[in-house]
């Protein structure tokens, strides 16, 4: 094999993303024995904790790798590698077994989706299928071919190929909302490597194409409402926020941004300074894996359940945030260095978004007796950064606060998926929008992954809940109620759902160290209570998206367990992720535990989701309790905001 000699500079801190000249190095290492090969997606081979805390205390340097995903286009066949980049050499490469079960293929290329545009619409049989539904030859030139990732159904094709499905939607004109125009019961199955159609639905049944016009555009959309006076953020003084490199300090809060092209935004080494001690709460907080199954049986939609950061990349498909509408105020941008597919660097630019917000009150009290009237506002950090995932949208707010608490808040919006309705009929699979116009019903489900490292590796999960006292002598008047607490001891034991009637939650502490009344000190997770996957037992999307049939599982940390899906769910027959690794059953008591969280939002679509849909919230909360011997924000000023007037 190969080398390249070029030395690349060392980075400033071990979890620093790739640089450009270190994806340039890497991809000439690739280049030299590989010339052909696309790459999929580069990301760092971030160190272990023991090696970046013997770095931080003077010892030294973790070993700056990058780790790539690969794909021979021309055969199908798809690699991982590991580059050393100090200096630049390959450290390994190894073929993935893509061609046997489960199979599994890496994300669909940018390229990818538009080859399946050309394709579909040089295949006779599909060009057919549109005349028979009243299409002539400029139009069907002008349809919106959507690949989507396919599914997995043990079929033929399927097994071991590198597919995508596509279905198709009417256009009058280019920019015009394909999504008002379903074409039903039309589905091309593309095989991006033999680069030809390999299936195609087409219904005997031709259901008419919705033709009302739904444009989005602010042209289309005529003059807007008047009535809005401007509403500014302003910092004088600028933020309170201080960076350097990709290390944040505000407030007593440090951490350090990262970014991959499968999770988009990360957090590395979340701290907070308590007193004269900077405690550690977080090592890595991520998004891994996102899944939306829909509920429609039929033909153009059963397939449809897409893995959004394993079969696409959140942060690949992460947009430019726009300066004053994306974030108000005071914003400072990450820039993140990328690779394209062809081994040239890019840069995505204003793609992480980091910008203070006023959050109402944080404490207050009025003691009548005394006059005494203190009162604080709550300030909040917010890191943010969108993805456009086809029709859907999808923001990523992860949100710190002055007493310490984490919150994370995924932003849905953008357009739904449309089904054409045959007039006279009803729709039993989601919700009328239009007249002969349906959203499929769906779910979306989210997890985070988060390695935590609460005062040091040695942590432990319990169970808690809100249970009414029993009536007897010492609860004589009925009024009382408990806490329970188990501690999770086991993989498998620690597979839970969420119970919003007993305020269900879990706690996260050290059993090492002790806090100011004596306990452990900790942090608890706070979830909602949503519902989990609704697809039956035996499916193929439960299979391959098992995370979200559980809304909290634990493992101890293992550097090969990253996504909660597993390593590649494209075209996966399913088994992989969080349910394959909970089989070891392993301890997980006073261990270095990463806590994953499915979370998520079920979708019956209504007519004021269209033509595009108001942001649907959820998330969950990460709370200190115990950690802190008293509220860690009594220290705030007392000010109050000197540009507020009274109005009238």
């Amino acid at each position: 094999m190969s080398n390249c000699c070029h030395r690349v500079p060392a980075a400033h801190h071990p979890l620093d993303p790739l640089r450009s000249e270190e994806l340039l190095a890497a991809a000439r290492v690739i280049r030299a024995d590989h010339p052909a090969f696309s790459f999929v997606n580069v990301r760092l081979d971030e160190p272990d904790k023991a090696s970046l805390r013997t770095f931080e205390q003077g010892g030294p340097r973790p070993r700056r790798q990058a780790f790539l995903v690969l794909l021979d286009r021309a055969t199908g066949e798809a690699f991982e590698a590991w580059v050393e980049l100090e200096p630049p050499a390959l450290a390994r490469i190894q073929r993935l077994a893509t061609d046997h079960e489960p199979y599994g293929q890496p994300p669909v290329l940018l390229e990818e989706f538009f080859d399946c545009e050309a394709i579909v619409k040089a295949d006779p049989a599909w060009r057919a299928a549109l005349a028979r539904r009243g299409l002539t030859e400029a139009e069907i030139d002008l349809a919106q071919v959507d690949p989507f990732s396919s599914g997995y159904f043990g079929r033929p094709f399927e097994r071991g190929a590198r597919i995508v499905r596509a279905a198709s939607f009417y256009r009058a004109r280019r920019e015009d909302n394909a999504y008002a125009h379903p074409i039903e019961g039309v589905v091309a199955v593309v095989d991006l490597t033999a680069r030809r159609v390999v299936d195609l639905v087409d219904e005997d049944l031709v259901v008419p194409i919705p033709q009302r016009a739904r444009p989005y555009d602010s042209r289309s959309l005529g003059a807007p409402r008047t009535s809005l006076r401007p509403l500014d953020v302003v910092q004088p003084d600028g933020p309170s926020f201080t960076i350097k490199g990709h290390l944040v300090r505000w407030e007593n809060w440090r951490f350090r941004v990262g970014f991959t092209p499968r999770e988009g935004l990360v957090l590395h080494q979340l701290a907070f300074r308590d007193g004269d001690r900077e405690r550690s709460i977080v090592h890595r907080a991520s998004i891994t894996e996102m899944v939306v199954p829909y509920a429609d049986p039929t033909a153009s939609h059963y397939w449809k359940s897409a893995f959004d950061a394993g079969e696409y990349g959140l942060g690949t498909l992460a947009n430019s945030l726009k300066l004053g509408c994306d974030c108000l105020g005071h914003i400072h941008y990450f820039d993140i260095p990328t690779l394209s597919t062809h081994g040239v660097p890019t840069q995505l630019d204003n793609v992480i978004c980091m910008h203070e917000e006023d959050y109402g009150v944080l404490w207050k009290h009025y003691e009548f007796r005394t006059g005494v009237f203190e009162v604080r506002r709550s300030r909040r950090l917010v890191i943010s950064f969108f993805a456009t995932v086809g029709n859907y949208d999808y923001g990523f707010y992860w949100y710190l606060y002055q007493d310490g608490t984490i919150q994370l808040e995924a932003k849905l919006t953008g357009i739904i998926q449309t089904a054409a309705i045959a007039p006279g009929k009803s729709y039993p699979w989601g919700g009328l929008v239009a007249k002969g116009l349906g959203g499929p019903s769906h779910q979306h489900f989210f997890n985070a992954r988060l390695h935590m490292d609460l005062d040091g590796d040695g942590n432990t999960v319990s169970e808690h809940e809100f249970v009414p006292h029993p009536w007897g002598p010492d609860n004589p008047y009925g009024n009382a109620f408990t806490t329970t607490s188990h501690t999770l001891t086991s993989e498998l034991e620690s597979a839970r759902i969420a119970n919003g009637q007993t305020g269900r939650y879990w706690k996260i502490v050290n059993p090492n160290r002790t806090n100011a009344v004596g306990s452990a000190p900790g942090y608890k997770l706070v979830v909602q209570a949503s519902p989990l996957m609704l697809a039956q037992e035996g499916s193929t999307v439960r299979a391959r998206g098992g995370f979200a049939t559980k809304h909290v599982w634990v493992t101890p940390y293992d550097s090969a367990e990253k996504y909660a899906s597993g390593d590649y769910p494209n075209v996966h027959a399913g088994g992989d992720g969080l349910p394959r690794y909970i089989q070891q059953d392993r301890s997980i008591v006073n261990r270095d535990l990463v806590v994953w969280h499915t979370f998520g939002h079920t979708h019956l679509c209504k007519p004021e989701d269209f033509p595009v849909m108001p942001v649907e919230y959820a998330g969950f909360t990460l709370k200190p309790s115990g950690f802190f011997a008293e509220n860690p924000a009594m220290d705030l000023p007392a000010a109050a905001n000197e540009a507020s007037v009274r109005a009238g």
